[in-house]
């Protein structure tokens, strides 16, 4: 769903930036509370996961694809705040290396697919958490769900821009038509996507995963007829390296980005499709960075395509990884400095 620069107004794109950046400065705020020694690691390789996903279209109707947004599952594993910073690592990554998503529209883009996703699907969860029983498979639940309904939460998002500053003259009702139903199916595929990697992640690491803090409450014992708090044995394996999940994580990324990218589907995704057929990208711009050495996912000078797009997919997650974990240190030891002073 990256929004190319030419289908929003320039009054509208800036100021969907102002609402852009305000997120981010409020994520970073937030941040600082969602982020320790722990997690820092994590938020970035959570950036560089989705980066590697987002490169593989999965077909869901004749002739159009969908990708992963990753809104969700950042929010669940690491936290809403620091899922927003998430999403504009990526987002950023891909506008300036790779020519996906305009760079005038890099707040638009921000705001639907970091903002608007986190936001719903974090909101949907944790009142899902709250209702269903206090178990591993009521996260995972709850996670499936969350992602669904944010993927055409999303998809409405945009068409409400595009109804106050669209480029083109077309009917907002066939827009919002078309974009949510393409993205209910879509959001299947991210529903899917986002409970099987936060189901993996809490079988071996579940204090890791920000959505499942307090998840187990602690074991009682009855003593002279009083219940009392029992030792918490294995406290100290939880507490341990995340070492093992983050290299674990990052040769998946890898692998996804490098190799498995090469079967994605080539149609174009729900966005694309539905500009395409509606006519709302009659006035949509080239990419200012058109002409960089990895436009289009691509390694500029390498001319087979399974090399060429399987070393940018790693240059892409080497970027993010590098990016958002350089962030999100500097915010952990802003906080660390915080309290210290």
């Amino acid at each position: 769903m990256h929004v190319p620069d030419g289908f929003i107004n320039a009054p509208v794109s800036a100021a969907a930036s102002v609402v852009a950046a305000g997120a981010v400065a409020v994520g970073l705020r937030g941040a600082r509370r969602e982020l320790d020694e722990r997690t820092a690691p994590l938020a970035g390789l959570v950036a560089a996961f989705i980066f590697a996903v987002q490169m593989l279209n999965f077909p869901v109707a004749a002739g159009t694809s969908g990708h992963l947004l990753g809104g969700a599952l950042a929010a669940i594993l690491v936290g809403p705040w620091t899922g927003v910073l998430c999403i504009a690592v990526v987002l950023l990554m891909q506008g300036i290396l790779f020519a996906d998503g305009g760079l005038t529209a890099l707040g638009v883009n921000i705001t639907v697919m970091g903002v608007v996703t986190v936001v719903v699907a974090y909101a949907l969860f944790r009142g899902l958490v709250l209702v269903l029983p206090r178990t591993r498979r009521s996260v995972t639940v709850a996670s499936f769900a969350a992602a669904l309904v944010s993927v055409p939460a999303a998809a409405a998002a945009f068409t409400l821009i595009y109804a106050i500053g669209g480029t083109t003259d077309v009917p907002v009702s066939k827009v919002l038509t078309a974009m949510v139903g393409v993205h209910v199916l879509i959001g299947i595929g991210e529903a899917v996507i986002t409970m099987l990697t936060v189901g993996a992640v809490i079988a071996v690491r579940p204090d890791l995963v920000h959505g499942a803090r307090g998840l187990t409450a602690p074991l009682k014992l009855r003593v002279d007829g009083a219940l009392v708090d029992a030792a918490p044995a294995a406290a100290p394996a939880a507490g341990g390296s995340p070492k093992k999940l983050w290299i674990g994580g990052v040769v998946t990324a890898l692998v996804l980005a490098g190799f498995v990218s090469f079967y994605a589907s080539a149609s174009p995704d729900g966005l694309e499709k539905v500009a395409a057929d509606k006519g709302i990208d009659a006035k949509v711009e080239d990419h200012a960075a058109a002409d960089s050495p990895l436009a289009d996912y691509g390694v500029k000078g390498v001319e087979a395509p399974r090399l060429s797009g399987g070393l940018a997919g790693v240059i892409g997650v080497g970027a993010t990884l590098a990016a958002g974990t350089g962030a999100f240190w500097v915010v952990r030891r802003r906080k660390t400095a915080a309290r210290e002073a």
